[in-house]
């Protein structure tokens, strides 16, 4: 199985669960291989070059998925829109739809470069999970783990694993990301208290309305 890896910080509690769990040498070289952006994710799950992935909202329709996700409920800090011209960030997908869903046109930018901006400029650009809370009332969910037939079932063990026993991400772990980023430690652990990943009754409401949002305007 090829297990496709975004590389963000929002995934780091996973990505240390994948790491102690993927046994197979080559499955777990392949998991390391096939990291990237959301985006490409995205094309490489649509194409079938990787098997299994959290690939973004706008585009789990249709397939088979888990009750894990990516969901902030209000800020998340690192899904930032800026005034000025219209500009899609060309590693999101489900960000740019949601910025013009909530009726607002700028510069979209995501992920980690994103958070590290508004770290640094905490009144600059608008928090879209923030901006669809307070319209809506519901949380965001950015991603969904999903997989094609052939694998669904154990992915579903997986996110059910998953949650019945979340890694504790050691110090020196949190340390070293957050160093590759140029933040601090503790900045990174407030970041992922904003995120959390089960997906339930009121995470499935508000992807019910973002889908159904996103088919009036694309």
């Amino acid at each position: 199985m090829i297990f496709g890896k975004i590389t963000y910080l929002n995934l780091l509690p996973f990505h240390m669960f994948l790491k102690r769990t993927l046994h197979h040498g080559a499955e777990k070289k392949a998991w390391l291989l096939h990291g990237s952006t959301p985006s490409r994710i995205n094309r490489d799950f649509e194409a079938g070059r990787i098997d299994a992935a959290v690939i973004s909202s706008i585009k789990s329709e249709g397939h088979l998925c888990t009750d894990f996700g990516i969901i902030a409920n209000g800020e998340v800090m690192s899904v930032l829109l800026f005034s000025g011209k219209k500009r899609d960030d060309a590693d999101s997908d489900t960000s740019n739809a949601l910025a013009r869903i909530l009726g607002l046109e700028g510069e979209v930018m995501i992920g980690d470069k994103a958070l590290k901006y508004r770290l640094e400029h905490p009144n600059e650009g608008i928090d879209l999970a923030q901006e669809w809370k307070e319209k809506t009332g519901l949380p965001f969910v950015f991603a969904t783990l999903c997989a094609h037939p052939k694998h669904i079932k154990r992915i579903r063990r997986l996110s059910k694993r998953f949650f019945a026993s979340p890694p504790k991400i050691p110090y020196s772990t949190l340390k070293k990301e957050a160093e590759a980023r140029d933040i601090t430690p503790q900045q990174l652990q407030s970041y992922l208290s904003k995120i959390y990943y089960r997906i339930g009754w009121r995470e499935r409401r508000a992807l019910k309305l973002f889908k159904k949002n996103y088919s009036k305007i694309k």
